[in-house]
């Protein structure tokens, strides 16, 4: 069974309170470098991997896509990703990631979320969504930077006064299960390279147009205290790749 902390009362409690849980994408840091890396949706078939509280799905709408189906594994989510949406023509499914099942030549663009560090086989999920999507579709995601997922200890590493003093990396080269604290304890997310994350899109057929690592924007370094921070080591990284 794939583990579902999101189903979990006090890790979605948790969940519940963060920033992008309550203001939506605008909250998110990584939304904005995202946003530029999505392809046109106008009449396009979407499906979004890990959907949450489905913001990816209404934005695609509000894009003009045609239809848009949104996949998570907990019902916790998908509960309030109903109660914020009103529209016949996004569709959400509840199921995990790794068993997803569509139509050869389904989507014209596949999105996911910082939600395919969760997935054990990142190659088994990339021949799915290469096989589900049109020629010239788009995989276009996001994860927790290898950098950040490196070590069990998702943190940084402090004083004896409590200051940070630097982002440790370890174990980078070896790659599956950490079991981190994210929220509550008890986490677990699979760390893999980045030589890994693009050798697979390539392998499968794909090919990559885009690599981000994303830096907050200049209104959040501003406004957020201890954004500064988020210069001195990735947290994110966003692939977008292609089936020619």
């Amino acid at each position: 069974m794939k583990q579902n902390k999101y189903d979990e009362i006090n890790f979605f409690s948790e969940y519940e309170k963060m920033p992008r849980s309550v203001q939506g994408l605008d909250a998110a840091g990584e939304w904005h470098v995202l946003k530029a890396l999505l392809p046109d949706f106008q009449d396009k078939t979407v499906l979004d991997l890990g959907c949450g509280f489905g913001w990816h799905c209404r934005y695609a709408r509000e894009q003009q896509a045609k239809s848009v189906i949104g996949v998570d594994l907990s019902e916790k989510m998908l509960q309030k990703a109903q109660e914020k949406t009103n529209d016949p023509f996004i569709t959400y499914l509840k199921m995990p990631i790794e068993d997803i099942h569509f139509s050869a030549s389904q989507f014209d663009v596949v999105i996911s979320s910082l939600a395919i560090h969760y997935v054990q086989s990142f190659e088994a999920l990339c021949k799915k969504v290469y096989a589900y999507l049109k020629p010239n579709g788009s995989f276009v995601f996001s994860v927790e930077h290898p950098i950040y997922t490196s070590r069990n200890e998702q943190d940084w590493v402090y004083d004896e006064n409590g200051n940070r003093l630097h982002w440790a990396v370890d174990h980078y080269q070896t790659e599956g299960i950490r079991e981190t604290t994210f929220l509550t304890e008890n986490v677990i997310k699979y760390h893999r390279t980045l030589s890994t994350y693009m050798n697979v899109l390539i392998q499968a057929g794909f090919t990559i147009s885009a690599v981000k690592e994303p830096m907050p924007s200049e209104e959040m370094l501003k406004n957020i205290p201890d954004m500064q921070d988020e210069l001195r080591r990735p947290m994110f990284l966003i692939i977008v790749a292609e089936k020619k």
